[in-house]
């Protein structure tokens, strides 16, 4: 029985960490979507429903504490697992993190190792 494709919603407003996330979760079996703002991200949640999403914290028009609240606070999407995925590693960031439902807060640099062996652990694969 072969399984379905698992999507992940990369959440972030740099190019290079978007290119970099997809080649390496994509050579992992995932099928990944991409968002450059939360704005896009609502857009992409409205036509297809991801597995896990990796959230950047600071972007444009929303950051993406506001933009978990919103998720979190919609039946819809409430279950989606949610890890951070920022620079801001100060523990009142990821104190913040918890309070708001995001389930995991991942400092950037990450290790891309460490990353995909956590999601395929989430995902129970």
């Amino acid at each position: 029985m072969e399984k379905k494709s698992q999507k992940i919603l990369v959440v972030d407003d740099e190019p290079y960490i978007q290119r970099s996330l997809r080649l390496i979760l994509e050579m992992e079996g995932f099928n990944v979507l991409t968002a450059s703002d939360p704005l896009e991200a609502i857009q992409v949640l409205s036509q297809t429903l991801p597995d896990l999403i990796l959230l950047d914290i600071m972007m444009p028009y929303m950051d993406g504490y506001e933009f978990a609240k919103k998720i979190k606070e919609n039946p819809e999407y409430e279950n989606i697992y949610i890890i951070a995925l920022t620079a801001r590693g100060q523990e009142k960031d990821k104190l913040k993190s918890a309070q708001i439902g995001i389930n995991e807060h991942i400092t950037k640099p990450f290790r891309p190792t460490h990353l995909v062996n956590r999601i395929k652990e989430i995902l129970s694969i």
